[in-house]
């Protein structure tokens, strides 16, 4: 079920290359996606995770779909169990992957390649998202894949990223060295 959401807070992205979790898995595509709880996209989000569970287990959806929320097997979490990352607590967040590099846009549409600097950990972004139910032997839950982000504005950069100011630094033209100014 396809999902866009707009003025998400983009965190940890590997929107450019592919990267495992942990050295696990088969690399991916990904994001998480961080949204205050009171925002009306979050029961978008419910009603589309609900949509898949009834489309997947039909009249057994709402007692599935339980466990999984209890387990912490859907795609939309708490973001107070990653409270020692900055931007998490107090929200929610959206786990997003795909093994295929989805599309990444600028503000105008024009294509984003990692050279550009953005998207970054921190800034606002426009996704796309589809929603869909798993039941294999790998088991059972509710995924995101990410299909596109678009960059929509400026935030605070996550801890980690951005460059120094040329404030930072000291004028050294008149023949003197960082020892000597310390």
């Amino acid at each position: 079920m396809k999902l866009k959401l707009t003025n998400v807070r983009l965190a940890f992205p590997a929107l450019f290359e592919a990267k495992t979790v942990n050295g696990e898995g088969k690399p991916a595509f990904s994001a998480s996606l961080l949204i205050d709880p009171a925002d009306p996209q979050v029961k978008t989000i419910n009603t589309a995770i609900e949509a898949c569970a009834k489309e997947k287990w039909g009249a057994k959806a709402e007692v599935m779909l339980k466990q999984l929320r209890a387990a912490d097997k859907v795609c939309l979490h708490d973001g107070d169990l990653k409270a020692s990352y900055e931007g998490f607590p107090g929200n929610l967040f959206v786990s997003a992957r795909n093994p295929v590099r989805p599309t990444v846009l600028d503000s105008d549409k024009t294509p984003l390649a990692a050279a550009d600097g953005k998207p970054y950990a921190g800034c606002y972004v426009n996704v796309v998202l589809d929603l869909w139910a798993q039941d294999n032997n790998f088991g059972k839950r509710i995924n995101a894949t990410l299909s596109g982000v678009q960059f929509s504005r400026d935030g605070d950069s996550f801890t980690g990223g951005g460059a120094a100011s040329e404030d930072e630094f000291e004028d050294l033209s008149s023949g003197a060295t960082a020892d000597d100014l310390a």
